[in-house]
């Protein structure tokens, strides 16, 4: 997938989120503040979730076998250029508790070892 592509995939998730919000307040007219913002907050993060996991997707290093070695990140601790070694998930835990599930490159560094997840 490509970032251009990116507003295309977001719009149905967009899209279903504002009708959960707008379904969930018809079923609870009564509903206060707070529950109306925690309503919201919840159909958000599902949201948030999806964007970031697609928005990271597109990452230049996301997949560093098609990165050309020029552009591909320094090792933290030497500073050499880092080499693909695999691709494998990492699942992270966003600010608002959703669960993200990336692919991407797991890089070595040629010079020093150090093998890690390019952060970007």
């Amino acid at each position: 997938m490509k970032s251009s592509d990116l507003r295309t995939r977001w719009r149905a998730p967009s899209d279903d989120a504002i009708a959960d919000v707008a379904a969930w307040r018809d079923q609870h007219p009564q509903a206060t503040f707070q529950e109306i913002e925690s309503a919201i907050d919840d159909r958000l993060a599902q949201l948030r979730a999806r964007m970031l996991e697609d928005a990271v997707s597109v990452s230049a290093v996301a997949d560093l076998r098609d990165t050309p070695e020029v552009r591909r990140p320094l090792c933290p601790a030497c500073g050499t250029r880092v080499r693909h070694k695999t691709r494998d998930k990492r699942t992270l835990i966003t600010q608002h508790g959703q669960t993200v599930t990336l692919e991407r490159s797991y890089a070595v560094c040629p010079k020093c070892g150090e093998a890690f997840f390019p952060p970007r």
